[in-house]
């Protein structure tokens, strides 16, 4: 687990640099700079999309699991209303908020929890620190997280330097997991489960730019569901 307590060190030091910053900007800085933010995570999540869908086979681009895409994020979005996840996490990040006087925790928490966590970085690089001790993949993921921790510090606020705790939940489970996971985890599943991920981060961008938001942590089921529809696979195959 070397490379995920370094991650989340990582998210730490730079969440507080960024607090630092933020005390010295200016409201009219920071509107431009969420804008900016927001853009640049829109991009990181339609390359992740777009890397996990497409495949250029003999110099032929090639698309796959557009549908699964759709089914995957309307069913999970569903299923995330319907537990009102949204609500009932804000209401308790909103709890913390108000104890402690610590304005933007619930949105620093949330969006930096989700950008931090999904991916294929995540997932492969804690494999590969469980099953080998490799920990090469988490410590470049570190070094990214670091320097988007600073901004969401200097934007967001305090919440984001919590992101570290499901981070070392997520991460480390996954690497005590290793074993397990490393035979499940890959090709077409680890694509879809990717890909959801990705788009969930497009959103998160959205919500920078657009009044309007996406409650995004009502769409974090649509993460489970590559993996109920691969082991449904499985089994009608098996009853074959």
């Amino acid at each position: 687990m070397t490379g995920t307590l370094v991650n989340c060190i990582a998210v730490i030091v730079g969440g507080l640099i960024g607090l630092l910053f933020k005390k010295g900007i200016k409201p009219a800085y920071a509107e431009s700079v969420n804008k900016a933010l927001g853009l640049a995570v829109f991009i990181i999540g339609i390359n992740g999309v777009v890397a996990n869908m497409f495949t250029v086979e003999n110099g032929k681009i090639s698309s796959s699991g557009e549908l699964l895409l759709v089914v995957f994020l309307v069913a999970g979005t569903l299923i995330g209303e319907l537990l009102k996840l949204d609500d009932r996490f804000g209401r308790f990040c909103n709890k913390i908020e108000n104890k402690f006087k610590a304005k933007g925790f619930a949105s620093g928490f949330i969006n930096g929890t989700v950008l931090f966590c999904v991916g294929a970085m995540s997932i492969i690089g804690s494999i590969n620190d469980g099953l080998t001790g490799d920990s090469s993949i988490l410590f470049v993921k570190s070094a990214l997280d670091g320097v988007n921790a600073i901004i969401f510090g200097a934007t967001l606020g305090f919440g984001v330097i919590f992101t570290c705790i499901p981070m070392l939940i997520y991460q480390g489970g996954i690497s005590l997991l290793a074993g397990t996971l490393s035979g499940v985890l890959q090709g077409e599943l680890l694509e879809q489960v990717c890909m959801v991920g990705y788009a969930i981060i497009m959103a998160i961008g959205f919500n920078f730019l657009l009044e309007k938001k996406f409650r995004t942590l009502n769409m974090i089921p649509a993460l489970i569901l590559p993996i109920v529809y691969h082991y449904i696979l499985m089994l009608i195959d098996y009853i074959k």
